[in-house]
């Protein structure tokens, strides 16, 4: 019973705070006093209360607008945006503070961040990734503009985690052209990961998956185009052999490598058989 009586009356504490801060709140916004309306303001800020602090700074843009108080408004605004996980307005709204303030010396801090809010709207690998590369290119732009930077280590992080996304974004549409049976248009793709991310840990990996999906697509291929076809597996199997002379997979590539060749052979034999008996 006590520890019942206990919990209402820290119910009845809390309900008579929140309703006080409410009343507080109805009168600070509908009051004329503008610096005790900022002060409030900043005090919601402070105390993390971003909705409050964001409604209340949004009412008073028109006010402060042209004063000196101004940009600290809207640099806490901006943040309120951020913190509130709004990043499409937090990075407009830090956009604009450097069209607004280009000299701040807080101007270094506002352009990572306005780079940082693409990467933040960064979706899962199957999805749309234009944000992606939008924060690719800030971030790259940031490092350009202030190589000095404090924040330069942590640009170049975000640019190789989008980057890997990039890459298995990219990664999973040619398995997914493989596993389709599209050899040629996988081969293409697996390729096409080797010359956009060259110095990945994987580039060995695709150029094997390359040879297989081009031998896959030579062994379904019509008679007359095979033999061409397997000459493609050997080639690549050789350029495979200049690139990695010590990778791992080097045998997985050289069986397709054999295997290519001793197609080419038996077809050889068969076309020289065939002008014999004609």
């Amino acid at each position: 019973m006590r520890k019942f009586l206990l919990f209402i009356g820290v119910l009845l504490i809390a309900a008579i705070s929140f309703s006080s801060c409410n009343n507080e709140l109805r009168r600070i916004e509908k009051s004329n006093n503008f610096e005790k309306k900022l002060a409030y303001a900043d005090k919601m800020y402070q105390k993390k209360k971003y909705n409050t602090a964001l409604t209340l700074y949004s009412d008073l843009m028109q006010v402060y607008k042209g004063t000196d108080k101004f940009e600290g408004l809207y640099y806490n605004m901006a943040y309120c945006s951020y913190y509130l996980k709004d990043y499409v307005q937090a990075g407009f709204n830090f956009k604009n503070y450097l069209d607004l303030f280009p000299n701040s010396p807080r101007a270094v801090e506002i352009d990572y961040m306005q780079a940082y809010c693409y990467y933040k709207q960064s979706p899962k690998v199957s999805l749309d990734q234009t944000n992606t590369t939008k924060a690719i290119a800030a971030m790259q732009t940031f490092v350009n503009n202030y190589p000095s930077a404090p924040k330069v280590a942590e640009a170049n992080l975000v640019i190789e985690l989008c980057r890997r996304k990039l890459e298995k974004k990219e990664y999973n549409a040619a398995e997914l052209y493989y596993n389709l049976g599209y050899f040629k248009a996988a081969g293409i793709a697996f390729k096409g990961l080797m010359r956009n991310y060259p110095d990945s840990d994987k580039s060995d990996s695709y150029k094997v998956m390359a040879i297989k999906a081009y031998y896959s697509y030579a062994k379904n291929s019509v008679m007359d185009k095979q033999k061409e076809r397997y000459e493609t597996v050997v080639s690549e199997y050789l350029d495979f052999n200049d690139h990695y002379p010590n990778s791992k997979l080097k045998p997985d590539a050289e069986k397709f490598y054999t295997l290519a060749q001793s197609n080419i052979k038996t077809l050889e034999n068969e076309q020289n058989k065939a002008k014999s008996n004609q």
